[in-house]
Order: C-alpha cells, then sequence, then structure tokens
C-alpha cells in the first residue's frame, strides 16, 4: 500500500473511530476493569472470499497500538465456516471499542471481494476484466473499491477528479457529441491536465466520432446488446480499449465478455452485496 492510500485508509479509520466511540465506550469503561488483559478471534460464519484483515490491523492500532494481532489468514484467501482469521491480545477495553468497526469493514469488504471473484470467475475464459463503479457507500468507498480488488476485479476511477469520463448527460448539456469532446480537449489544453479521458457512446455513430477524435482511452459502450457490442469491437479493432455497462447482471455477464469487450463495469460489485457474518469472541 503506498503513502497516498496509507493516509486515506488512516483518515477513514479515524473519522469512524469518532462516529463510534464519540466521548467514550461507557460500556466498557463501566463494566470491564482498566487493567485487565483479553484476547479474542476473529471466527468465520459464511464462506466466502476473505479481505479487511489488513484494515482490520490498522484498526486496532488506531485504538491501542499496543494491542496484538496474528495473523492466520490473509486477505484474498477462500475461507470456510469455523475457520479463524486472526486473534487478537491485550487490554480487554481495547479490544471491545476495536470489535464493531473491524467487523463492520471486514464483513462489508468480504462481502464484496466473495461477488466480485464470483462473478470474475464466470468470465476467467475471456479476457475480460471486471470494473468497479463509483455506486459507493458514502464515505466508504477506499474500503468498497479495495474489496473488489482483492476479489479479483479492477478500480475503476475512484472519483470525479482522477478521470473525465463524458457521460450522456454531459454530452446533452453541451450539445451533442462533437462539442462535447472539443470542449474537453479546450479545457485539458487550458488547465494542462495529463488525465486520461472515457467518452460514453450511445450508438455506434458516436463509436466512430470518439475513435476518430482520438481523445479517449477508452469508449463505454452503454446499454448496447451483446451482438452491437461484438460488432463495435470488431469494427475499433483495437484502436482503443473497450468497456460495457448498462443492465449487464450474473445472468448475461458471460454473453457480453464473450463479445471482446476489454472491461465489464458493475455497480453492483459494491451497492447490491451481502456482507459476509463473522465474529468477534473472546478465548
Amino acid at each position: 500500500m503506498n503513502a497516498t492510500n496509507l493516509q486515506q485508509l488512516d483518515e477513514a479509520i479515524l473519522l469512524a473511530l469518532r462516529e463510534d466511540v464519540g466521548s467514550g465506550d461507557h460500556t466498557s469503561l463501566a463494566t470491564i476493569p482498566s487493567t485487565a488483559m483479553g484476547r479474542a478471534r476473529l471466527l468465520i460464519k459464511e464462506n466466502g472470499i476473505l479481505a479487511g484483515v489488513e484494515a482490520a490491523v490498522r484498526v486496532a492500532h488506531h485504538v491501542n497500538p499496543d494491542l496484538k494481532i496474528n495473523i492466520l489468514i490473509q486477505d484474498g484467501t477462500a475461507v470456510q465456516v469455523g475457520d479463524v482469521a486472526f486473534t487478537i491480545e491485550g487490554k480487554t477495553q481495547d479490544i471491545t471499542i476495536a470489535e464493531r468497526l473491524l467487523l463492520n469493514i471486514m464483513q462489508r469488504m468480504s462481502g464484496i471481494a466473495t461477488h466480485t471473484h464470483r462473478i470474475q470467475s464466470m468470465i476467467s475464459h475471456t479476457s475480460c476484466k471486471l470494473l468497479d463503479t463509483r455506486k459507493t457507500t458514502p464515505n466508504f468507498r477506499f474500503f468498497e473499491k479495495w474489496a473488489v480488488k482483492i476479489g479479483g476485479g479492477e478500480n475503476h476511477r475512484f472519483g470525479l477528479y482522477d478521470m473525465i469520463l463524458v457521460k450522456d448527460n454531459h454530452v446533452d448539456f453541451a450539445g451533442g457529441m462533437p462539442q462535447a469532446i472539443a470542449n474537453v480537449q479546450a479545457y485539458l489544453n487550458e488547465h494542462q491536465l495529463d488525465i486520461p479521458v472515457e467518452i460514453e457512446a450511445r450508438n455506434m455513430r458516436d463509436v466512430q466520432t470518439i475513435v476518430e477524435s482520438k481523445i479517449a482511452f477508452r469508449v463505454l459502450l452503454d446499454n448496447f446488446t451483446p451482438e452491437e457490442i461484438r460488432q463495435a469491437v470488431q469494427w475499433i479493432d483495437g484502436r482503443i480499449l473497450t468497456e460495457a455497462s448498462g443492465g449487464i447482471n450474473e445472468t448475461n455477464v458471460v454473453a457480453y465478455a464473450e463479445t471482446g469487450i476489454d472491461f465489464i463495469s458493475m455497480g453492483a460489485l459494491t451497492h447490491q452485496v451481502q456482507s459476509l457474518d463473522f465474529s468477534l469472541k473472546s478465548f
């Protein structure tokens, strides 16, 4: 993890701890002696792909750097009911403070990683890769996109700032595809920006305009049928990368992947996922 990602992780954890702990964990403070020491284990209660162990360690160390975690299973590993991901040992009050936050992060991340891994496995016979989207939980995007990577998918842009993605509303508000492309080029020149540009196409005429403009590194084929995508991919012939989106799910993802498309983006990777069931139990 690079320094930027580590900073984002720490900021997210500290914000979550402030939200949860507030003026103090009065239940633990009231019931557990301040000198009490204990240990607990992270118990897997549902099969899937484990994600969030690294984040859990960071949570524990933000609560108290003296908490000791013994990692038994690494992120990205397939786990089964009854497995133990790690043990944690130290001041009991601090273990109970860290418990809910690390469970929330790990359960959500593991659900996303499991879902991503299942779908990516369905299309593993093709060269197509899954992409996430910005359809994420506010203030939890870092963890959700991290989980997609752990599950074998790839990240699309992280936010509005790291890619220009021209979609249908941008085109319509700009006055059409040629004008939208011209505006993007002028904006990049004016601000001396070097960031990737992707443009959404609604039909083959848009595809041809986008490819011939040579401004985009990838074209987004939105709400195309598999056969329409196959024809577009053949016409593009590798001149730029291709991405499909819109109405793609587990029932039709294979058909889309087999068109020769480079990427499929699915908001469902992050916004329609059930968390995996874990618990932190003393032993």
